[in-house]
């Protein structure tokens, strides 16, 4: 078995769990999103806004941003369901879902959180799961600098990517703690601020 072996086997073991074809395993749930707008942006997705809540953790927006999106925020919530809508973009924040069967149409991106706070806590860790092929080759070129994983020496890169790969080591503690809760620890509800206060998005948003 080769080291990365096991990061397809998590990302096979998630996919499963949510009833999908694909997981594509990255360094957080944060940059699950970002590469996400990045499919949808190579796709020709050409909207200049996102809707999101304003009561979200304030990693999301800055992925928005650093897209080249401007996040609008609204006053639905939640975080008692686990995940939202980024829309028009046909991308669900489900940092905090768990839940096997998201309503969202097949192609949709679900992008899963494994941080230390979250249902399959290994500290840190995300994954974007879907039933997209096509989506799924070019997110797994995408977080792993546009790599498609042979010898280094013989790679003819095409694209850009990102350096944003979950390590073996991140993955085989997903799969032992998911051998041990398969329905995840409970998630404790966190008191979110209102990103509209944030004086990093005055005269921005």
């Amino acid at each position: 078995m080769k080291a990365y072996d096991i990061v397809e086997q998590f990302e096979n073991r998630v996919a499963e769990h949510f009833g999908k074809q694909h997981g594509v395993a990255v360094d957080c749930c944060t940059h699950a999103i970002f590469l996400s707008l990045k499919y949808r942006q190579h796709c020709d997705y050409t909207y200049e806004y996102a809707a999101i809540p304003a009561r979200t953790y304030i990693s999301v927006p800055f992925a928005l941003m650093q897209a080249g999106i401007t996040p609008c925020f609204h006053d639905q919530p939640w975080h008692v369901i686990g995940y939202y809508d980024i829309y028009p973009w046909d991308i669900v924040d489900a940092a905090k879902a768990w839940n096997r069967k998201l309503p969202f149409d097949a192609l949709t991106l679900h992008c899963i959180s494994f941080h230390a706070k979250k249902h399959i806590p290994i500290g840190r860790g995300g994954m974007i799961v879907t039933d997209d092929s096509t989506a799924a080759d070019w997110l797994r070129r995408a977080r792993y600098d546009g790599r498609v994983g042979v010898h280094y020496p013989n790679e003819r890169i095409r694209e850009m990517g990102w350096h944003m790969y979950m390590t073996p080591e991140q993955a085989a503690r997903g799969m032992h703690l998911m051998d041990l809760w398969p329905n995840g620890v409970n998630v404790q509800p966190e008191d979110y601020p209102d990103l509209r206060d944030m004086p990093v998005f005055k005269g921005r948003v």
